[in-house]
């Protein structure tokens, strides 16, 4: 098995685990608290929860995020996970695609067949996208059938990485590039370690209009790498780093008012928290680890059940807070701790809906 084949059936066996929960680090979605609605004058029957992202429409603000691709247990993965997708009319997101651009291995990354409808994410990291064309680029979304491509953001993950980058330079040429000369969408996508207001600015001023927080408080990728790392000082470089990070409601909270769509991904792990990642300014949410976990330890109809129990509990949060669609209860006021709203930008206007 080549190395970058070995290294993608790591994550996917290290991603079947708990070993790379971040340690103690939340998400901070915990800090907060829905206000609940006794009079909603809904029926649960009058919910809506269809939204949009990345200019692609979804029956539920749901994606099954990024998680693997390049090596052949992924064929199976995420042809299964795509046709689930399909079936609720919600996104699928390919793990990175460096195997496809640099080697040439379409192990993973063929789904259309099994979700014709589906919004599909492609991904490749920011430093291969700065050193590819791209028309190579847009070859790479043409032969998946992509609706847009993630470009993600992991210099902690790829330090700590045995085969990792070193150089992160040229991120903002390379993602200017891309706005401009992609025939898809550009998502800006962190990796665990979440995004920030600073960097929610400057892409944004790139034309940037959609991003992934992929927050602290989910999968540790900088965990994910220690554990494949020698036992020498990188391993201990990683154990320091292991929790690093801005938490998922940290990330939401920070991008409030820039005008970005919002995938809110990094340790949301049922629709109640789905709730809450909303009703701060997420337009949806992602979920990678969890639903890979009933993958494995169920098949497709596993990870339907899951599916059909997360939306369950989103549809009845939006009800008890009298909300009839995502959009509104982006509306309703919140209660925030203390630990969530030390994130929260001076101004920012989710400032003016906690009570």
């Amino acid at each position: 098995m080549s190395d970058i084949k070995a290294r993608k059936a790591d994550h996917i066996a290290l991603c079947e685990t708990d070993k790379v929960a971040f340690q103690q680090k939340t998400n901070l979605l915990d800090d907060l608290e829905l206000v609940h609605d006794a009079l909603p004058e809904l029926s649960l029957d009058d919910i809506d929860m269809s939204t949009s992202f990345a200019g692609k429409p979804l029956k539920a603000p749901l994606i099954i995020a990024a998680m693997t691709g390049g090596v052949e247990r992924a064929e199976a993965i995420n042809r299964e996970l795509a046709e689930v997708a399909e079936r609720h009319g919600i996104g699928f997101g390919f793990g990175s695609q460096r195997p496809l651009l640099e080697k040439g291995i379409g192990l993973g990354y063929q789904v259309r067949e099994q979700a014709p409808s589906t919004l599909i994410l492609g991904n490749i990291g920011i430093v291969q996208a700065r050193e590819a064309s791209t028309a190579a680029l847009a070859e790479l979304v043409a032969v998946c059938g992509a609706d847009a491509l993630c470009v993600h953001l992991n210099p902690a993950m790829e330090v700590i990485q045995p085969e990792g980058d070193r150089d992160f330079r040229g991120g903002l040429e390379t993602i200017e590039r891309l706005v401009n000369e992609l025939p898809v969408p550009v998502v800006v996508k962190e990796t665990g370690c979440g995004l920030s207001r600073s960097v929610g600015q400057r892409v944004k001023a790139l034309g940037v209009a959609w991003v992934d927080t992929s927050g602290a408080g989910g999968t540790s990728w900088v965990g994910v790498e220690t554990l494949r790392a020698p036992a020498d000082g990188t391993r201990e470089l990683g154990q320091r780093f292991w929790d690093w990070g801005i938490p998922t409601g940290a990330s939401v909270a920070q991008l409030d008012g820039l005008g970005l769509g919002i995938c809110a991904t990094g340790g949301v792990s049922d629709g109640l928290m789905a709730a809450r990642a909303i009703a701060l300014g997420a337009t949806c949410v992602g979920v990678a680890r969890p639903f890979l976990q009933a993958w494995a330890a169920g098949g497709p109809d596993g990870l339907d059940a899951a599916i059909l129990r997360f939306l369950d509990e989103l549809r009845l949060a939006l009800l008890l807070t009298g909300s009839r669609t995502p959009a509104e209860l982006r509306q309703k006021p919140l209660v925030v701790g203390p630990r969530l709203d030390r994130w929260i930008p001076r101004g920012a206007p989710l400032r003016e809906r906690i009570l």
